[in-house]
């Protein structure tokens, strides 16, 4: 039986991976062609994708440490092994609620480098001392100087939709200040974060920086492609699959429901492979075990302050959103538009691609994004009942199995009589149908939203084992409910909404339901 290899599970120390012998995926020539184009750069991508990985990697590499690179690709490229001073500028250590927290964490950095390289502090703001900081350096050591700076947004979303979002954007903003004029004093700038929010200087002062988050060529630069995971880990793979008495192939391809589908690019020429997220494909691999790993690291609290306090976006994300580019890729905060931030937080990625219309199809990338989504997000906003067997979700279930209409709206009018305050004044036919459409995913059976037929869309079609559920969805505005439930039903009736399910075999339950609007719930509804 061959020895179980060390995988590099949340490992973020480039120099500890290699000397712990994990295995590591190797990045290398990425970062040799990064470092020879040389362009100050911006990459975002999702937490635990192995952004903070990445910037240590470049620390070893622009400080000289080719021992650390043996055996890797750089080995060979790289020629001159130059060490330069590094500065990395690392937010990941702390949460920043507060203005107070970011200025102490701001110090803490300064202080370090000033007594590493022996400079001395100045009486300025921070963006004066890390300008002092950086032609100090390039004076005494005569080199340029390497900036890195991991997860530069984390301080603005720690503090989304608070005061001291604001505070920290404008302390962030004087901050980076210096390092557009600093250009001369630069060797390389490479900077991550989760999301591009476009208010902060750094990216309107150095209107030089590459942007490289959806470019093709660098797709690959974090996560772990299938070529990777089949050349990296057969090893592993073959002992997953021992569990679930599966072959090599089989057990690749629920690896890639699970944790495959991000995609960072357009696949203009559909050679694009997906990226797999590392930390929950490690996980697997190691714990023999398929399960929602990237969830469970914690809470995605600043998704559910996005969400709550864009309650219509929930339909967005399980829709399937089109969209041009710009609509996702920087964050405004004045402007209301929450894509970019849910986009860039790995809950959506690129699903399809229009050349002609320059049009992103987004959604789920894979499986335990969207069961993490059901099952972690969704309570934040709706409180599914328990009925006197403890069963809440299973109690959906079994109606839709049982096809018992009573049962299951009996379920619903309890799930929407207690809506949080904060989502009342959003209250309209698209959010009822938005966490309509999320309990019913929650069952397991197969759910459609806004499926096209021949004259419309209906608006959530449920597939059991034995029969098909078309549900549309009103408001009342001023009708009694069974005025606007006999029109639900007219207008499936009218729009085809069931021709495509008359030759299933399975029975068809045409369901109109009544919502209210003044935050009452459910009024009523009626089947045929």
């Amino acid at each position: 039986m061959e020895q179980d290899r060390i995988l590099p599970i949340g490992t973020q120390d480039f120099e500890k991976l290699r000397t712990d012998g994990c295995v590591y995926v190797d990045k290398t020539a990425l970062v040799y062609r990064l470092a020879q184009e040389n362009h100050p750069y911006f990459l975002a991508r999702p937490r635990r994708f192995g952004k903070s990985l990445l910037i240590s990697t470049m620390d070893a590499y622009f400080s000289g440490r080719k021992d650390l690179f043996r055996g890797l690709a750089i080995e060979t490229l790289e020629k001159d092994w130059t060490e330069y001073p590094v500065l990395k500028i690392d937010f990941t250590p702390n949460s920043y609620p507060t203005n107070d927290i970011l200025a102490e964490r701001l110090k803490a950095i300064l202080s370090g480098y000033e007594e590493k390289y022996d400079v001395e502090k100045t009486s300025g703001d921070f963006g004066e001392r890390l300008n002092h900081l950086i032609t100090s350096i390039y004076g005494r050591t005569g080199r340029q100087v390497v900036i890195l700076i991991d997860e530069y947004d984390k301080p603005v979303l720690d503090a989304l939709f608070t005061e001291q979002e604001e505070a920290n954007r404008a302390m962030l903003r004087g901050f980076y200040s210096p390092l557009k004029g600093c250009d001369h004093y630069i060797k390389f700038l490479f900077i991550t974060g989760i999301t591009k929010v476009s208010h902060v200087n750094i990216f309107s002062g150095l209107n030089q920086l590459d942007d490289i988050s959806m470019n093709y060529r660098y797709n690959a630069l974090c996560g772990i492609s299938e070529s990777e995971l089949k050349a990296y880990f057969k090893q592993e793979i073959e002992s997953l699959g021992k569990v679930f008495g599966k072959t090599f192939d089989e057990t690749v391809e629920k690896l890639a429901l699970w944790y495959d589908g991000y995609h960072f690019s357009a696949d203009i020429d559909g050679t694009q492979e997906g990226m797999y997220n590392p930390f929950s494909l490690l996980k697997a691999l190691n714990e023999r075990n398929f399960s929602t790993y990237w969830f469970e690291t914690g809470t995605p609290s600043f998704l559910v302050k996005t969400l709550r306090h864009e309650p219509l976006q929930l339909a967005g994300i399980l829709n399937g959103r089109k969209a041009e580019d710009m609509a996702f890729k920087n964050y405004e905060p004045e402007s209301g538009n929450l894509l970019p931030v849910i986009y860039q937080s790995g809950y959506l990625t690129i699903k399809a691609y229009d050349k002609e219309t320059n049009v992103y199809t987004l959604g789920f990338p894979n499986k335990e994004v969207e069961d993490g989504f059901t099952n972690a997000v969704l309570p934040k906003f709706i409180s599914v009942p328990d009925n006197d067997l403890g069963i809440s979700v299973e109690g959906i279930r079994e109606s839709l199995r049982e096809q018992d209409l009573d049962g299951l709206m009996e379920i619903i009018h309890a799930s929407f009589s207690d809506i949080p305050v904060i989502l009342r004044k959003n209250q309209c036919e698209n959010y009822y149908q938005t966490i309509f459409h999320v309990l019913m995913r929650m069952t397991g059976f197969p759910v459609f939203s806004e499926l096209q037929s021949i004259r419309g869309r209906s608006d959530v079609v449920v597939t059991a084992k034995d029969a098909v559920f078309i549900f549309e969805l009103k408001m009342d505005k001023g009708k009694s409910w069974q005025e606007a439930a006999d029109a639900a039903l007219a207008q499936i009736e009218q729009k085809g909404y069931a021709a495509r399910y008359a030759v299933s075999g399975k029975t068809l339950h045409k369901v109109g339901m009544v919502f209210s609007s003044e935050a009452q719930g459910l009024l009523g509804w009626k089947a045929e």
